[in-house]
């Protein structure tokens, strides 16, 4: 692969909002083999102030802006709206680096063909997983070289040193593609792949994109969009078992980010020295109680992230969405557009994923997503997700309380107009049944726990009487 070109200049507002940070490779840098932090509950309180969760969440924060729809005067004066769809030139004509990527990962899906499932009696995944990720694992170095830029992976100055960033760089795409012991994947590993991303941009490998919002849609539609892709024939092939979920009462069994990305797409239309909105949606957008219809579903999958994760979610559940997908189902209720809640959904990263020692606990830690301690960080609030993070003596948190907020207040979600309040947006304290709401839920018999013990299968959200228990 070639070296990156020099980018263009950003158009006048983009550098309003914050941008994770491109290495200067004129400048000598020490790499550190990434490690494991996160050994138990309190460890999440330092990395909600560490470096690696202020660049998780600036990354984030770029991807997402870029995602929302643009306003602009045409030729002709007339306001113009321009949207960012799935199957768009950002996937089918990319840029280079964006296109390079794409080959690495029709390579890796490629694995699947050389490691048929087992055909034997199983209660949980499939055991020829192991066998194709040993393949990624024996690969991967391969891999990088043959699709990523020598500039990239043996970045900066000769050093004596003799890690390299092509070694952080191998740690976050291994990480990205599940667990092999565990046969599971989940929002972790899809947080490792979007590290490796995120490397990749600090390394300087996306300077081929023009700034300011274009190369970012290229990196989601181009490259999150297919990654998707693979990690879903994965999950379908080896039948994965959620990894560090809440099961029915998570967002999703596998997945986050779709959410956050797709919600944007469908978002009012900004210009690029606007803020994210916080309400609103894009001029006859689908409505978010569409979610709810299958066929509706299946054609809009192919255009738009939210509803490609719900696709996937109707390929591999059955039954009525309100019943697999309560949560979900709560979101398609919201009546103040996709921009409200595209702002829950940050949120709810911040607190369902980043905040949960089940998800963050396997994160690893080398210089370019760092342990060190963020000088501007603000001390995380003690709120629930902290008091009930698990002890060293605990293999999996203490049932949560009753309620719950929207966990640390993320010192990057500052850089949007969103409130620090404890509301996120996603109404997942109520329920929005009732008039109004798509499909009613029929309520559900209340099942007592045996005493002394709490209904294990109770959403720490969840207040309202219909909701399901024990």
């Amino acid at each position: 692969m070639e070296a990156p070109q020099q980018p263009q200049q950003p158009p006048s507002g983009a550098n309003e909002f914050p941008v994770l940070e491109i290495w200067d490779p004129s400048t000598q840098r020490e790499f550190i083999k990434p490690a494991k932090k996160i050994n138990e509950g309190p460890d999440v309180t330092k990395f909600l102030t560490s470096k690696a969760y202020r660049d998780i969440g600036i990354f984030v924060l770029q991807l997402n802006r870029a995602m929302c729809p643009r306003k602009y005067v045409g030729d002709d004066g007339k306001e113009k709206i321009q949207t960012f769809q799935v199957g768009s030139e950002y996937e089918t004509q990319p840029i280079r680096s964006v296109q390079k990527l794409q080959e690495m990962l029709a390579k890796i899906e490629s694995y699947i063909d050389e490691c048929p499932p087992d055909q034997g009696p199983r209660r949980f995944g499939n055991v020829s997983f192991r066998k194709w990720y040993k393949l990624l694992e024996e690969r991967a170095v391969d891999l990088l070289k043959e699709y990523l830029p020598a500039s990239v992976l043996n970045f900066g100055p000769a050093s004596e040193h003799s890690v390299t960033s092509m070694d952080e760089l191998m740690a976050y795409l291994l990480g990205g593609f599940g667990s092999a012991q565990r046969l599971d994947y989940g929002t972790g590993h899809e947080l490792s792949f979007l590290a490796f991303l995120g490397c990749l941009w600090k390394l300087g490998a996306f300077q081929d994109g023009k700034p300011g919002g274009d190369i970012e849609r290229g990196i989601v539609l181009g490259v999150l969009e297919p990654y998707f892709r693979v990690v879903r024939r994965l999950i379908l092939t080896y039948t994965l078992e959620p990894a560090g979920s809440h099961g029915v009462w998570g967002l999703d069994d596998h997945s986050f980010q779709p959410y956050i990305y797709g919600s944007a797409q469908l978002s009012r239309a900004i210009t690029d020295a606007e803020p994210m909105p916080i309400e609103g949606s894009l001029f006859r957008a689908p409505k978010p109680a569409q979610v709810v219809k299958a066929d509706y579903v299946e054609q809009e999958r192919k255009r738009n992230m939210y509803f490609s994760a719900i696709g996937f979610i109707n390929d591999v559940k059955k039954g009525p969405f309100w019943e697999h997908s309560p949560i979900l189902f709560d979101i398609s209720g919201i009546k103040d557009g996709w921009g409200k809640i595209n702002k829950g959904m940050i949120k709810m990263f911040n607190a369902e994923v980043l905040s949960k020692f089940p998800v963050v606990q396997h994160f690893p830690f080398g210089s370019l997503f760092s342990w060190e301690q963020d000088p501007n960080a603000s001390t995380p609030h003690q709120s629930v997700h902290m008091v009930n993070q698990p002890t060293a003596t605990t293999s999996m948190p203490p049932p949560p309380l009753a309620a719950t907020g929207p966990g640390t207040a993320a010192p990057w979600a500052q850089a949007t107009t969103m409130s620090q309040s404890s509301n996120t947006g996603i109404p997942y304290s109520r329920a929005p049944w009732g008039p109004g709401h798509p499909v009613p839920r029929p309520s559900q018999p209340q099942a007592s726990a045996p005493s002394g013990r709490p209904p294990v299968t109770q959403a720490p959200w969840a207040r309202s009487s219909d909701r399901l228990s024990g």
